[in-house]
C-alpha cells in the first residue's frame, strides 16, 4: 500500500525546513506546470530536515535552476517518441522493447529523463496497451519486454498480474524486466502477494534505482530480501548526479551495499540532457576520471557499466576510461589501476 505522498509547501514543512529559494522554486513550478512535486513520507523521513544540501533532498525538491533554459537540452533526450511504434511502446533496439504502462510515480525525481510526460498524462490503462502487445507478438525478433513508466509498481497487484500474464503468453518473449523506484520511495509496496505474482511469471528481472547509500533504509533492505530470497534477481541503475553522488566514497559505499544485498550494480548513467537538468550533470571528463578511480578498488561484481544515452535515440554506449596509454606496430602499453605500466603484444 502506498501511503499519502506530500505535494505542497505546507505538507513538506511538516518534515523539512524549506529554504526561501526552495519555496520560490515550488511556487514557480505551481505556476508553470511540468513535472509535478510529489514525495513519499518514507523518502522524506530519510532526509536531514535542516540540511539544504542533503543528497536525497536535492533529488526531489525543485530548485530554481530547473527553470533555466539550456541550449543543448532536449524535451525528449532519448528520442523515444521517434521510436514509438504504437502508443506506449518504444522499439529502439532489435531484440527488446520498452513498454510505458503509466506516467505516475510515488515520487518524482527532478532529473527525470521523461519529464515531458511523467506525472502529467495521458495515463494509459491496460486496454490502451493491447496494440503494443499485438506488435510484440507479431515481431518475433523481440525477446525482452522492459516494463517502465512512470513507475509500474504504482499499479495494483491485479493489474500487474493481468499485464504479466498477457506478456508471458507471447511465445517469443524470454525475459521480462520490471523497472521501479518503489524500493527507494515506498519499500512496503513489496508485499508477499506481489512477490508471489512475480514468481509465477519468471524469468522476471527487477531493476531498481538507487543513487545514494542513504536511500537504502532498513525497510528497503527487507524488501530487497523478499525478492532475492524468492529467486527474483535485482539489478540497479544509478544516475551520476552532481553534489549528490559524484565522489568515489559515496559510489563505493552504494555499490558495495547493493552487492552485499545481492543487488547487482548494472548501469551508472551520465545524467540525460532533459530540460532543467544542467545542475545535476557532472562534466563528462570529470565523470570519466571518477569512474577510473573506482577501477581496481571495487571488484567487477560491484562495478556497474558507465553509460551515456546518445541524444536522439541512437542507443546507450559504454564509456570506459581507456587503459591504453601508448601503441606502436608491435604492442600496446597498458596502465593498471595503481599506475603501473606494461607492454602487451598486438599479435
Amino acid at each position: 500500500m502506498i501511503k499519502k505522498s506530500l505535494r505542497t509547501i505546507q505538507e513538506l514543512e511538516s518534515y523539512l525546513t524549506l529554504t526561501v529559494a526552495e519555496k520560490e522554486a515550488i511556487l514557480t513550478l505551481s505556476q508553470r506546470g511540468g513535472l509535478p512535486l510529489r514525495i513519499t513520507q518514507h523518502y522524506l523521513s530519510l532526509i536531514n530536515p535542516q540540511d539544504p544540501n542533503d543528497p536525497l533532498r536535492l533529488q526531489v525538491i525543485p530548485q530554481q535552476a530547473e527553470f533555466k533554459p539550456v541550449e543543448l537540452e532536449r524535451r525528449d533526450p532519448l528520442g523515444e517518441e521517434d521510436h514509438e511504434v504504437v502508443p506506449h511502446l518504444v522499439h529502439r533496439y532489435p531484440d527488446r522493447v520498452l513498454l510505458l504502462i503509466t506516467d505516475r510515480c510515488a515520487s518524482y525525481c527532478r532529473f527525470c529523463t521523461r519529464k515531458r510526460w511523467v506525472g502529467q498524462g495521458p495515463t494509459p490503462n491496460l486496454n490502451h496497451l493491447e496494440k503494443a502487445l499485438v506488435y510484440v507478438a507479431e515481431h518475433t525478433e523481440i525477446k525482452e519486454v522492459i516494463i517502465s513508466g512512470g513507475d509500474p509498481m504504482i499499479l495494483d497487484d491485479k493489474k500487474i498480474e493481468i499485464l504479466l500474464q498477457k506478456i508471458r503468453a507471447i511465445p517469443n518473449i524470454d525475459v521480462i524486466r520490471f523497472h521501479t523506484r518503489m524500493l527507494t520511495f515506498e519499500p512496503t509496496r513489496i508485499t508477499d502477494k506481489l512477490v508471489e505474482i512475480f514468481k509465477k511469471y519468471q524469468p522476471i528481472y527487477i531493476v531498481s534505482h538507487f543513487n545514494h547509500p542513504n536511500e537504502i533504509a532498513p525497510e528497503t533492505e527487507q524488501a530487497i530480501l523478499k525478492l532475492v530470497d524468492q529467486g527474483l534477481p535485482v539489478l540497479n541503475q544509478a544516475v551520476l548526479l552532481k553534489n549528490i553522488n559524484d565522489n568515489s566514497e559515496t559510489l563505493t559505499q552504494l555499490f558495495r551495499k547493493l552487492t552485499h544485498l545481492r543487488v547487482r550494480p548494472y548501469y551508472l548513467h551520465q545524467c540525460d540532457i532533459a530540460p532543467g537538468t544542467e545542475q545535476f550533470r557532472v562534466p563528462l571528463l570529470r565523470a570519466l576520471e571518477l569512474v577510473k578511480s573506482l577501477r581496481g578498488h571495487l571488484s567487477g561484481l560491484c562495478l556497474p557499466t558507465f553509460v551515456i544515452d546518445i541524444p536522439g535515440g541512437f542507443g546507450k554506449v559504454p564509456m570506459f576510461p581507456s587503459p591504453i596509454v601508448a601503441q606502436n606496430s608491435d604492442c600496446i602499453t597498458l596502465e593498471g589501476f595503481a599506475g603501473e605500466q606494461a607492454n602487451y603484444p598486438l599479435q
